[in-house]
């Protein structure tokens, strides 16, 4: 019999929301998880304590909202076993459940302010790890200072569900639609609604409605948009069976970064009036991620593109002008 397989999300779930639950339900599925253990921290050391709701109503709140999915369980754990650190929380688990295998589940925004938490290096050495991140974060996630120290030992996604069995240090790094609910927004409108300070009662926070971004021939569009841009080297990626957070990727060249800035400005003006855009990178102009919904646009200067290859990352093949930098 195998051992089981266990996510962890840890946080302070000030509250916990929607966003936690889609979380845990993508790493079920994608990581071929038992279960999910949601560790509910008595006071996470790099937020503040004022505006915290007490512990047991932050549990309560959690149990509530997780109640939907049999396998997500809530805990204060780390309460009981007197951490305040990840990498200490990490290894009393490890202890008690030696029989669990265990793995470390966190958004990419989370991935890139890694370094700032305690003996980071050891939550790596510790667990395998996997990210799932919205793709307008992609750019910067995986330029980020533990993505680059640990490169090497990134695991395709292909072979993730095998992930918790893996000998750490392992990660996945997971082009997810994310959901784009926060706990920090939903406080902030419970906040406004109310016009008072944040108490400890949470049953009267409303979740964030996630964005639907819908929009009927949109890769048409976009391919149109960038032929009258000139943009060169067009590719179109099918992601049906890759990916769960677009249908389809656009990969295209400018000559330089002021005609990618201009076909970033172009896409930008069209696809405002059918869905909402998301963008990265466009004051550097060296590599530009537009998120637009079902398809997403990757423009890059030539040398750049050469450098990351998508095209292979994501099974197509890199046009023979860019690998040489033309």
């Amino acid at each position: 019999m195998r051992h089981r397989r266990i996510g962890l999300i840890g946080g302070s779930f000030n509250p916990a929301h929607g966003g936690h639950l889609h979380l845990s339900r993508l790493a079920l599925t994608h990581l071929d998880l038992d279960e999910v253990w949601w560790l509910v921290s008595p006071q996470n050391p790099l937020k503040p304590m004022a505006g915290m709701a007490p512990l047991a109503e932050r549990l309560a709140w959690a149990r509530r909202m997780a109640a939907p999915e049999a396998r997500i369980r809530v805990t204060g754990i780390e309460e009981r076993l007197g951490t305040r650190y990840t990498a200490d929380t990490l290894h009393e688990l490890q202890r008690r459940f030696p029989r669990r295998r265990f793995v470390w589940i966190m958004g990419g925004d989370n991935l890139a302010q890694l370094p700032r938490w305690a003996r980071w290096i050891e939550i790596f050495r510790a667990v395998p790890i996997a990210v799932f991140a919205r793709p307008t974060h992609f750019s910067n996630i995986l330029a980020g200072i533990a993505a680059r120290r640990f490169a090497h030992r990134r695991v395709p996604v292909v072979a993730a569900r095998r992930l918790a069995d893996m000998p750490p240090p392992a990660w996945a790094f997971f082009h997810t639609r994310l959901d784009p609910r926060s706990a920090t927004a939903i406080r902030a409108e419970h906040i406004a609604a109310n016009q008072q300070e944040p108490g400890p009662d949470l049953r009267n926070i409303a979740a964030l409605a996630p964005l639907n971004p819908a929009a009927p021939n949109l890769l048409h569009l976009i391919l149109q948009t960038l032929e009258d841009g000139k943009a060169e080297a067009i590719v179109t990626i099918e992601l049906a069976g890759k990916a769960v957070f677009a249908d389809q990727m656009v990969i295209a060249s400018g000559r330089s970064a002021r005609q990618v800035a201009a076909l970033t400005e172009h896409l930008e003006q069209a696809l405002s009036r059918r869905t909402r855009v998301a963008i990265e990178g466009k004051a550097q102009a060296d590599w530009v991620l537009i998120d637009a919904g079902d398809v997403i646009v990757h423009l890059f200067r030539p040398e750049i593109r050469a450098y990351y290859n998508l095209e292979k990352m994501w099974g197509a093949e890199l046009p023979e002008a860019e690998l040489v930098g033309g």
